[in-house]
C-alpha cells in the first residue's frame, strides 16, 4: 500500500510540476466597412497572422473605421487597426470634437501604410461638378465621426461651406450611400479611401458619375496631414480625365498593451507580405516600407522600432 501511494504521489508532483501550456495569443483587427479598403486588406492581415505566427488566433472586425478604432485599441478590444493621420492625431490631443473625450494615451504606430483619397462622386444627373456646386443638394458624408466624416468637415471649411450649406445630410457607410445614389435619393458621396474603391467602381459601372475636383488651394487651406494628390483617369469608368483632391495618409496602430516580440511579429509580417496585400487590394500596391516609418503623430511602438532598425530606417 505504501508503495503504492508514493507511485502516485511521484506521479502527482510530476503533472503538478509539467509546465504549463502557454495561451494562445490572440490578434484582433479593426477594418471599416466590408465594402471600403480597410475591411479587404484586413482580411488578408489577418490570414498571414494567422499562418506565419505560432499560436495565435485571429479575427477581422468591421467597424466604422478610424474613430471607433482607436477607441477599441485604447479599451483593450483590438490588437491592430487601420485609420486615418487626422484622426490619429486628434484622439492623441484628445479632440472632443472628433469624438475623442480624452487622450488616448495607449495608442502606438506599427506604421504608416497607404494614402486616403478624398474621392466626391457625384451622380451626372445632379450637375454636381464643383465643390461651389454642392450647396443645396443631398451628400453623404460618412458614418457619424468616423475618419471619413471628420474629412468631409475639413473639406467643406476650406471650401468656405458646412453642413448648413447642404441640402441634406446622409451620414451613411460606402456601399449604402451608393444604393440611395442608385436609386435617385442622394446626389453625391465624399468617400475617404484608397484609389478604386469597391463602392465607387461599382457605382460607376451602373451610373454615370462625376468626380468632383479638390482644387490645391482648398488643399493648401487645411494643411498638414493633408496634401494635394491626383486621382488618374480612368480610375473609375466614365472618368476620362486627371481629378485633382486631398489626400491623408492611413496607420497601422496597436496599443501599448501588446507585448514588444508580438507587435515586432506584426510590423515585419506587414513589410515582409507586401505582394499579398497589393492582391488583397490596389491600395496595397502603394504601401512603402521606406516611408513606413515616417510622419505619425503617435510613438512608435518599441516592437516596431526593433524592425525599422533591422531594416536601417531608424538609427
Amino acid at each position: 500500500m505504501n508503495s503504492r501511494l508514493m507511485a502516485a504521489a511521484i506521479v502527482a508532483a510530476s503533472v503538478l510540476a509539467a509546465p504549463v501550456a502557454q495561451a494562445e495569443q490572440f490578434i484582433n483587427v479593426l477594418t471599416g466597412g466590408t465594402s471600403g479598403v480597410y475591411y479587404p486588406l484586413g482580411v488578408a492581415i489577418g490570414k498571414i497572422y494567422g499562418d506565419k505566427i505560432s499560436g495565435v488566433k485571429t479575427q477581422v472586425q468591421a467597424t466604422k473605421a478610424s474613430v471607433e478604432n482607436l477607441v477599441l485599441l485604447q479599451q483593450g478590444r483590438g490588437e491592430i487597426a487601420f485609420t486615418l493621420g487626422d484622426s490619429l492625431k486628434a484622439a492623441w490631443d484628445g479632440d472632443a470634437e472628433a469624438g475623442f473625450k480624452t487622450k488616448l494615451d495607449k495608442l502606438r504606430t506599427i506604421g504608416a501604410i497607404y494614402p486616403n483619397y478624398i474621392q466626391i462622386v457625384a451622380t451626372a444627373e445632379s450637375g454636381i461638378k464643383t465643390l461651389a456646386d454642392l450647396k443645396g443638394k443631398s451628400l453623404s458624408v460618412g458614418a457619424p465621426k468616423s475618419g471619413t466624416e471628420l474629412n468631409s468637415r475639413a473639406i467643406l471649411a476650406a471650401a468656405g461651406m458646412s453642413y448648413k450649406d447642404l441640402g441634406k445630410v446622409e451620414y451613411l457607410p460606402f456601399a449604402e450611400s451608393v444604393d440611395l445614389m442608385k436609386n435617385r435619393q442622394l446626389n453625391a458621396t465624399l468617400q475617404s479611401a484608397g484609389l478604386g474603391v469597391a463602392s465607387l467602381k461599382d457605382l460607376s459601372t451602373s451610373s454615370e458619375i462625376t468626380v468632383v475636383a479638390v482644387p490645391k488651394e482648398t488643399v493648401d487651406k487645411i494643411g498638414p496631414p493633408f496634401v494635394s494628390v491626383v486621382i488618374p483617369a480612368n480610375t473609375y469608368t466614365g472618368q476620362d480625365k486627371d481629378v485633382p483632391t486631398a489626400a491623408v495618409v492611413n496607420y497601422l496602430v496597436t496599443s501599448s498593451a501588446v507585448s514588444d516580440d508580438l507587435a515586432y511579429q506584426m510590423t515585419k509580417l506587414i513589410y515582409d507580405s507586401l505582394p499579398e496585400l497589393a492582391n488583397a487590394h490596389a491600395a496595397g500596391k502603394e504601401i512603402k516600407l521606406e516611408a513606413a516609418a515616417t510622419g505619425s503623430p503617435v510613438p512608435l511602438h518599441p516592437g516596431a522600432i526593433r524592425y525599422y532598425k533591422e531594416k536601417g530606417l531608424i538609427k
